[in-house]
């Protein structure tokens, strides 16, 4: 059975998967619909993604709306700080964030239901990133809001950062700030998860 610990956020959880442990290394299962299920998150999750990115890169944040997306994020290589923020309109939590730590060794998830930005940055790698979603990626509907914006105020760990600050693509770096977001491309908090 999984663990589930409640994060500063009612709706994103973190997930420990049960590893089983002995001298040629572990097991773990990643994803186990019964079990999942039982903790709330049901899916159906219809894609797997994956991405490797080298010490001091930062991805991030971004979310689809309209064509929401949850995801499970996990780093199955190296170590991610993984941060979600509560993007939804009227949601008593907008523009709050979380962040945790996800490892290959501790096989932690991160749940981020539909109406978060997701980011993360890398602690420790090269990292791979794995993320299971339960809609199609829809490049139309994607949305960046900038990693740094001081109304969110994330509270990134700088290691492996060059002098200029993290590494980041060109979307990621000339993205919006959250209170500048176009009119309709933020979701709307409709009373739950």
């Amino acid at each position: 059975m999984v663990e589930v610990e409640q994060t500063g956020l009612a709706e994103v959880l973190l997930i420990r998967p049960r590893t089983f442990s002995d001298e040629r290394g572990y097991f773990r299962q990643s994803w186990n619909a019964e079990q999942y299920a039982a903790i709330g998150i049901t899916g159906p999750f219809i894609q797997d993604n994956l991405s490797i990115s080298k010490p001091g890169v930062l991805r991030g944040l971004h979310f689809q709306n309209p064509n929401m997306q949850s995801k499970i994020v996990s780093a199955p290589q190296g170590e991610i700080y993984d941060v979600a923020v509560d993007v939804r309109l009227g949601s008593p939590d907008f523009g709050k964030w979380v962040g945790v730590h996800l490892t290959a060794d501790g096989g932690e998830q991160l749940f981020v239901p539909r109406g978060f930005a997701h980011g993360f940055c890398v602690t420790k790698g090269p990292a791979i990133v794995t993320y299971k979603v339960d809609g199609p990626y829809a490049p139309s509907a994607e949305k960046t809001i900038r990693w740094d914006d001081p109304e969110i105020g994330i509270s990134w760990p700088k290691n492996n950062w060059n002098a200029s600050g993290p590494v980041l693509s060109d979307s990621d770096h000339n993205a919006l700030f959250l209170s500048a977001m176009p009119e309709g491309s933020l979701p709307s908090y409709t009373g739950g998860g």
